[in-house]
């Protein structure tokens, strides 16, 4: 039997805050900082380089509680710090000014930073390379001085440095220009004729599911360029209208959907001097995706393209002197393939790195010589996630890898067979920035205790400086048990509240995301601040890494083809049904479920399918129909949407709606440009129509990022009172069954 019916509530933000009961003091101070401090990423080191050599090292840092970012610089022999450039000081007095193009971009890096939000180092380290508000500074390096290029027409996107550092490229309306440094002269190198044409720009999917920011590539010399031209005349847009502001046009984006056009992307090399665009050749109609490219010191640009079906990939070596392509090597999974960073790297003598996946013992790095030829570089049991760094003369790669799915750290491989040595000790998760060289370098670790910290080591791991954060420090501590459930032996974790009484049975949360390439349950404590935020309010938090998450094989990723629920849904209903039996304080009656963007879709179709499990939920920006997302991360997993209906079927929020007899509120921004709003419009109509009761709280202007501190602290504390009212509370009895 249904829940009584009543119409949808549409909840206004302010509102339905002020009616919610207040939080604890020390929750409601957590929340006040993690908000205010950009989620504790306020203050930490990012935009890490290490110069040539390791003598310095340069990043950029804000205060701990703003975004603006400034540039720093460490001398990693003395462990001195400087100030390189501060963002008031380039702009002397003028507001920042950002455009949507550039505002895109950063919302596909998932990005809040403001001020000085990147700079690039010459090849030579000679020379910065600093963008802001749609300006150029360049800096030189020995003296200090500071000099702007001359603005152009329009304000200058994606701009990158020569490796020589005598020139810089970038983007002005479409077009990719070259500015001299010795002269201050600026030409364009293309002219497109279409307004839906570019050049030197990433597509949307190549920036949101290849994580490819690049749109060309210089030349080791300095003298040409390989540039992408895009025509996206076919690809259909996609506009956002702002409902607070209707005076305002609305925005519009070309975005390809499941089974429709996406961009037409090619490649040319274009030499400094200008000249027409040269156009590579390669089978464009067989592999439509430019996935990667890369262009190393004496090795020829290499790339890696890939079919519509994303079951078969190239990787081609481009011959600069005709264009031509020759293939190196082709890869295929019947299921689909994944896109690894940093690979593949060229070698000097025309070998290359090359991470491959080919078995469940994957995905590992190889070296392949020019014959094809393929040696396995990194040992069995060790998952390769990112190639980082190269040090032909030392003979060594360096890559982040794991063996325990839930860590990652960095791992020094010999470049021929030898033994693989892991250069820090402690357990968490790590990340590393090299020199361009490769050996010196920064080794970020989040770790399993502890405050994150980043070190500036030399080749062999061992302590130069610290690069210094000024970040705050959560003023509660998660308490996190780690747990290995099931059969599958599921990787799971458990939070308590830090007052949990054993004698007290208490609602549970499964805090879920569910998807592929992504996991919950890390060696990262920090990680877990909010999840523990969320138990002191009352709950046992869960949270499950099922299968389509990474790092535990081919077989268990590519479990979810064809079904994008089936898999994970079954995964979490065996690990609460364990978890609860084996501890009594979990009340298998009052178990909650909450996530954002592909959690919010699994918390819609956790309700819908498995009222038996989960009584109440909060999806926010759900995924309702995959006929509404992006092509390329769409149709990896499920397909033609055309001859592959059924797994649109399958997978879709709307086939079950009308089934939906438990609570849900449903908080999606109306901005959002990734998951479109109007995901949860479809789902709202579609359970109007069925009399279904639900919930309903826009957040007006945001995007999926949620990037505003106030409307932040308004969403998580309306989620909390809001699970509180529908679960209750530690030691009531469970609601009656409806």
């Amino acid at each position: 039997m249904s829940r009584p019916l009543r119409p949808v509530t549409v909840l206004a933000v302010l509102l339905a805050i002020a009616a919610g009961a207040p939080a604890a003091g020390h929750a409601a101070d957590l929340l006040d900082q993690y908000t205010a401090t950009d989620r504790f990423r306020s203050g930490q080191p990012r935009a890490i380089v290490v110069t040539p050599g390791g003598g310095e090292v340069l990043f950029l840092r804000s205060g701990p509680r703003d975004r603006v970012g400034d540039l720093y610089a460490l001398d990693t022999r003395t462990g001195a710090e400087r100030v390189v450039l501060t963002a008031r000081g380039l702009l002397a007095g003028a507001e920042e000014t950002l455009t949507a193009e550039e505002r895109a971009r950063r919302e596909r890096q998932r990005s809040t930073a403001h001020g000085i939000a990147s700079f690039e180092l010459s090849g030579n380290g000679r020379r910065l390379l600093v963008p802001l508000s749609g300006r150029l500074f360049v800096v030189e390096r020995a003296s200090g001085a500071v000099r702007e290029l001359s603005p152009g027409s329009h304000a200058a996107a994606d701009p990158h440095i020569s490796p020589d550092g005598a020139r810089v490229a970038c983007v002005r309306d479409g077009n990719l220009r070259v500015i001299d440094l010795a002269t201050g002269a600026e030409r364009a190198l293309t002219s497109h004729t279409g307004v839906d044409e570019s050049w030197g720009s990433p597509e949307f999917v190549a920036q949101e599911e290849m994580s490819r920011f690049a749109g060309y590539w210089w030349s080791p010399d300095g003298r040409s360029l390989l540039v992408q031209h895009t025509d996206e005349s076919q690809v259909e847009r996609m506009r956002i209208a702002d409902p607070a502001h209707p005076e305002a046009p609305p925005q519009e984006w070309p975005y390809p959907r499941p089974g429709g056009s996406n961009a037409d992307v090619r490649l040319a090399l274009i030499g400094v001097d200008g000249g027409a665009p040269r156009t590579v050749a390669w089978d464009r109609a067989r592999y439509p995706y430019l996935c990667t490219a890369s262009w190393t010191h004496g090795g020829l640009p290499l790339l890696v393209v890939m079919d519509r079906a994303q079951h078969e990939e190239a990787v081609l070596a481009v011959d600069t002197a005709t264009c031509a392509t020759r293939t190196l090597l082709v890869e295929r999974d019947e299921r689909f393939l994944n896109l690894y960073p940093g690979s593949p790297r060229a070698l000097a003598g025309g070998s290359w790195l090359w991470i491959a996946e080919r078995d469940d013992s994957g995905p590992w790095l190889e070296r392949r010589d020019a014959a094809g030829a393929a040696v396995r570089l990194s040992p069995p049991g060790l998952r390769v996630h990112d190639l980082l760094a190269i040090d032909e003369q030392r003979g060594s790669a360096w890559v982040l890898a794991s063996d325990d799915p839930r860590e990652a750290h960095v791992w020094c491989l010999p470049l021929k067979r030898g033994r693989a040595v892991r250069l820090g000790r402690d357990a968490g998760v790590e990340s590393a920035s090299f020199a361009s060289e490769g050996g010196a370098h920064v080794r970020a670790l989040r770790p399993a205790n502890g405050v994150p910290r980043w070190l500036a080591e030399d080749a062999d791991g061992r302590a130069l400086a610290a690069v210094r954060s000024t970040a705050e420090i959560p003023t509660i501590e998660p308490h996190v048990e780690y747990l290995n459930v099931g059969v599958d032996s599921l990787r799971t974790c458990i939070l308590r509240p830090r007052d949990f009484d054993p004698g007290r049975r208490y609602p549970v949360i499964d805090m879920a995301y569910g998807g592929p390439h992504a996991q919950q349950v890390t060696a990262a404590r920090g990680s877990f601040v909010i999840p523990q935020w969320v138990a002191d309010h009352g709950f046992i938090v869960v949270m499950i890494d099922g299968h389509g998450t990474p790092w535990r094989g081919r077989s268990w990723e590519r479990a979810i083809r064809g079904d994008l629920i089936g898999p994970a849904l079954a995964d979490h209903r065996t690990a609460l049904k364990e978890l609860c039996g084996r501890y009594p304080q979990m009340d298998a009656q009052r178990i909650g479920v909450n996530g954002w963007s592909f959690g919010g879709y699994f918390t819609v179709l956790a309700l819908e399918r498995a009222p038996d499990v989960y009584r109440a939920g909060v999806a926010g920006a759900p995924v309702v129909d995959w006929r509404d997302y992006d092509t390329f991360y769409t149709e990896r997993y499920l397909g033609d949407p055309g001859p592959d209906s059924l797994a649109y079927a399958r997978s879709s929020a709307l086939t079950d709606a009308a089934k939906l007899s438990r609570p849900l509120l449903v908080i999606h921004g109306t901005a959002d440009d990734n998951v479109y709003f109007f995901n949860s419009l479809k789902l709202a109509d579609a359970l109007n129509r069925a009399g279904v009761e639900f919930d309903f709280l826009p957040l007006p202007g945001q995007t999926h990022m949620v990037s505003d501190a106030a409307v932040q602290k308004l969403q998580y504390q309306r989620t909390i009172d809001w699970l509180r009212r529908e679960l209750g509370v530690p030691g009531d009895a469970a609601p009656p069954q409806p």
